[in-house]
């Protein structure tokens, strides 16, 4: 069984109807030479390159058992256009060979070149397609951690009010003050105020004496 020719794009597929005399194709590969003090030239051994595949034939405008595969292929102006707008969607295809030494790759179309009707093949299309290997490249999504938020400022805290004062009056006594509505409105309250160090300090041992002018400190 012969050698099958395929392009193919995505459902799309085209098979040759005439096989191309060769399926060989370049495979080169990447070297480098450097010359190193004390050693010479050495070559450094790089990464293969793209394989590089040639497709010359021709399309007949009808079947013909002695170099045709097959029956039924569209007509040579069809072929020209396909494949045409396959390379001009600027994408790649798969280029297959059946059989000993196949070939399974995605290539792009680098070239089309096209001469209508040789003499004495009238309606023929002869061709020639070089095609390159195409490498997907695919790009790894690299998670990246987000920064801690930064901690919110603490409110500052607020300063605290400064103390309640009542300056004593002519015949006040800590009782009274107690008793008035803008101070605790209970009499019996009277020993709280009398209970801060700092009125203490100024009333002396003796609650029942407090003279006018005094400042005392009212606690809440």
């Amino acid at each position: 069984m012969s050698n099958e020719y395929w392009l193919i794009k995505g459902k799309d597929k085209l098979r040759l109807p005439v096989n191309p005399v060769s399926n060989a194709y370049m495979s080169p590969f990447g070297y480098e030479e450097v010359e190193v003090e004390g050693l010479g030239e050495i070559t450094t051994i790089k990464k293969r390159g793209l394989r590089e595949f040639e497709i010359s034939s021709f399309w007949p405008r009808e079947y013909n058992p002695s170099y045709c595969g097959y029956k039924d292929f569209i007509k040579p102006s069809a072929f020209v256009t396909k494949i045409g707008s396959w390379r001009n969607d600027r994408e790649p295809i798969r280029y297959v060979v059946t059989g000993a030494g196949g070939i399974n790759v995605e290539v792009t179309i680098r070239d089309f070149q096209i001469e209508p009707e040789r003499a004495g093949n009238p309606g023929d299309i002869y061709f020639t397609i070089p095609l390159k290997e195409w490498r997907e490249v695919k790009v790894e999504k690299v998670k990246v951690a987000k920064p801690k938020p930064k901690p919110k400022p603490r409110p500052p805290k607020p300063k605290p009010k400064p103390p309640k004062m009542y300056v004593v009056k002519k015949g006040d006594c800590l009782w009274n003050i107690a008793k008035k509505k803008s101070i605790y409105g209970d009499a019996m309250k009277w020993r709280k105020i009398y209970n801060v160090p700092a009125n203490r300090k100024v009333i002396g041992r003796n609650p029942h004496w407090i003279y006018p002018g005094q400042k005392l400190v009212i606690p809440k």
